[in-house]
């Protein structure tokens, strides 16, 4: 099935790349998450408002990637979330509340699609997270999550 990605998906491609995958991929998880669209003659319009879209958001040059990394990798973020007794979470770190954490220690403003958790935080202390900033450059972030 041929689709139009509305947003980056890991592996797949950036938003406004026309891909082809299977059916079921695109029907049952792409699609639903509105990660994606299905390709039609009239959808060309679309990438290109999406490219457009896209090149105004995204970092341009590995230079100033690597200055974003820099800056991101200086940040001491805490995120202070509820927690039982035992030291887990009631519910787990998102990718959002990732971002909104890293404003708020004084770091740049960072997409919360862009921010790459690996397996979820439900637990409290240090954990290491990536940002996507560019294809070629990814920065590194560590998050300290403590009891509210």
């Amino acid at each position: 099935m041929k689709i139009i990605l509305t947003h980056e998906v890991s592996g797949l491609g950036a938003a406004g790349d026309v891909v082809d995958v299977k059916d079921g991929y695109a029907r049952n998880y792409l699609i639903p998450r509105k990660f994606a669209i299905r390709w039609t003659k009239g959808g060309e319009k679309d990438v290109e408002q999406i490219r457009r879209a896209r090149k105004i958001h995204e970092i341009q040059t590995i230079e100033q990637a690597n200055q974003v990394k820099a800056q991101l990798e200086g940040v001491k973020v805490r995120l202070a979330v509820r927690s039982g007794d035992a030291g887990r979470l009631f519910g787990s770190v998102t990718p959002a509340d990732v971002a909104s954490a890293i404003k708020a220690a004084g770091g740049p403003e960072v997409d919360k699609r862009r921010i790459e958790l690996g397996t979820p935080i439900k637990t409290l202390g240090a954990h290491e997270t990536s940002v996507r900033l560019h294809p070629e450059v990814a920065a590194k972030v560590s998050i300290e999550v403590v009891a509210a």
